[in-house]
Parts: structure tokens; C-alpha cells; sequence
């Protein structure tokens, strides 16, 4: 129950740190599969996907730290991946800015969910 309290906490902080940058940079949110890079975002954000999954058994037998890394390391590529195609296929647009500070953050709170863990006293979830 505390995982998925922690998942839904992640996802609602993520979202709202996206609104609040993208109305400080003053950003119009658009979409990359309006454009051309339709089927290039598709195809990158699948083969990311396929890596991941792949890579999961063989990390999910080792420590945390290794998953930690694991994660950490998917959410560079998937946020770096969409940050360049938005560079590309949307010109006019700053949004890869604010993709390109969420990976940031993400890295960040990823890093030390440790940390966090422990400060909202959710430190069981690390021993399991």
C-alpha cells in the first residue's frame, strides 16, 4: 500500500512541477505526434521501453542501489530522447527546456529516494 501511495505522490508531484515550469517559461504545451517525428517518437520510446523491460529480471535479482541506477538510467534516456525530438520537430516551442529540467529533478529525487523514503518514514519499502 505504501508503494503505491508513493507511486501516485510521484506522479501527481511530476505533474504539477510540469504545469507549474511550463507557466513560469511562459510554454504552450504541443505534441511531437502532430509533426513529422511521429513515427520516430513511437519507434525511439518503444525501443526504450523494450531495453528497459529487458534489463528488469537481471536487476530486480540484485540490490537497490543497482535498480536505483537501473531507473535513473531509463529516465535520461526516455526524457532526453523526448527533449531532442521536441528541439527538432517543434521549433517554435521552448518545451524541451522544461523536459529538459524535469530530467533533472526526476535524476535528482531518484537519486536520494532514499532519502526521501526514510524523511516520510516509508523506509520499510527499501527492505523489501
Amino acid at each position: 500500500m505504501e508503494f503505491l501511495v508513493l507511486i501516485i505522490v510521484l506522479i501527481i508531484l511530476g505533474f504539477l512541477l510540469e504545469k507549474i515550469i511550463n507557466k513560469l517559461l511562459g510554454v504552450e504545451m504541443k505534441k511531437i505526434s502532430e509533426t513529422s517525428g511521429k513515427n520516430v517518437d513511437r519507434w525511439g520510446r518503444g525501443i526504450i521501453l523494450v531495453i528497459f523491460l529487458c534489463t528488469l529480471p537481471f536487476v530486480i535479482t540484485k540490490d537497490t542501489n543497482v535498480m536505483k541506477w537501473d531507473w535513473i538510467l531509463y529516465l535520461i534516456l526516455l526524457l532526453g530522447f523526448q527533449s531532442i525530438l521536441e528541439w527538432k520537430y517543434l521549433k517554435n516551442s521552448k518545451q524541451y527546456v522544461t523536459t529538459l529540467i524535469l530530467l533533472m529533478l526526476s535524476v535528482i529525487i531518484m537519486y536520494n529516494i532514499e532519502y526521501f523514503l526514510q524523511l516520510f518514514g516509508w523506509s520499510s519499502l527499501l527492505n523489501r
